[in-house]
């Protein structure tokens, strides 16, 4: 299987054409020239020694360098061989809400990316567990399917915003019965959610949601994100106000929380500044036996890109040695 490590290279190939249509207008120019000039015939006998069909392999061999140079560029790889790989651990799907109320600013910057850096440095503890991510607010969706590549969990993770999903709310029972159904087939033990929220649920009942998941043997965690104050959430420089003017202040509901993680067979925690709560949860995962996945991966990819920059440099040396004049005397005369 070829792959590239650099594919965005690739585009520079579009030049190709390009660099054949411009030098074919540049002799259909240079022609029109000698037509003023004068007799076409009599302008090419006064030049017996310039060759029209070598600026065209000049070119051509300018491309074919020019192609292989780019290739090389973008890193082709070979995948030597299919390994079967086993590891251990659990699987945890992590639900982010991604509501309005997540910008709320009781922590720094805001609540959701802080949880998002959490998350990030939680996935540098990981260890062959695997980790998927749901994200939700008004309605959930699986972001990354369950999966041991940390540096892909990472990019998905970067690019969450709050317009992620384009329904409003915080269904956390939703999100809770999405994370239940992505679980691999392999896996029957080791299985967690954690869901980080305020906890203001508006849209169904979370509770019953996480008493049906616990019944199958998969552990519901929940972290509260938010002050029990209360906090007014940003929104294009002001703040986020009802349709009655009001000021809208989002607070935790630690009790929702409490709740789910009860009947989730869980725990709950109170994410803080420091200790955002994934931690003691993560350690607390780490007692569940060890699931053992199987799963066919490419493996030793070679690298390829010496075998192009080899053959760009033998086709640039060729179109340097072409003239423009034509040869003395022919091979074989």
């Amino acid at each position: 299987m070829l792959y590239f490590a650099r594919a965005f290279y690739l585009w520079l190939l579009l030049l190709i054409p390009v660099i054949l249509i411009g030098y074919a207008l540049i002799r259909r120019g240079r022609r029109k020239r000698v037509r003023r000039f004068g007799d076409e015939a009599l302008v090419s006998a006064l030049m017996p020694h310039w060759s029209s069909a070598k600026g065209w392999w000049r070119t051509v061999l300018f491309c074919l360098g020019f192609f292989c140079f780019v290739v090389g560029m973008a890193r082709p790889l070979l995948g030597a061989k299919l390994v079967e790989r086993e590891t251990k651990g659990a699987e945890i799907m992590i639900c982010l809400d991604v509501s309005n109320s997540m910008l709320a600013q009781d922590y720094s910057p805001d609540r959701l990316s802080r949880a998002k850096l959490a998350i990030s440095r939680i996935v540098d503890r990981l260890q062959g567990d695997r980790i998927g991510l749901i994200i939700f607010a008004g309605s959930s969706f699986v972001q990354l399917p369950i999966t041991t590549d940390y540096v892909s969990a990472k990019m998905f993770l970067n690019s969450i915003s709050t317009e992620s999903v384009p329904v409003q709310g915080t269904a956390i029972g939703d999100a809770i019965m999405t994370a239940a159904k992505s679980f691999s087939v392999q896996s029957e033990k080791s299985r967690a959610i954690i869901v980080i929220t305020d906890g203001e649920n508006h849209e169904d009942d979370a509770v019953e949601a996480a008493k049906q998941v616990a019944s199958t043997g998969i552990l519901v965690f929940t972290v509260g994100v938010g002050s029990l104050q209360g906090q007014p959430i940003p929104k294009d420089g002001d703040l986020m106000k009802d349709k009655d003017g009001n000021i809208v202040v989002t607070r935790l509901d630690e009790e929702t929380l409490k709740r789910i993680a009860s009947v989730g067979n869980g725990a709950y925690v109170h994410a803080g500044n420091e200790e955002f709560g994934l931690n003691p949860i993560l350690d607390e995962i780490r007692k569940l036996e060890d699931e053992r996945f199987n799963s066919t991966v490419f493996e030793e990819y070679d690298e390829q890109y010496m075998y192009f920059f080899a053959a760009a440099l033998f086709f640039f040396v060729l179109e340097m040695l072409i003239g423009e004049r034509r040869a003395k005397r022919r091979l074989f005369e």
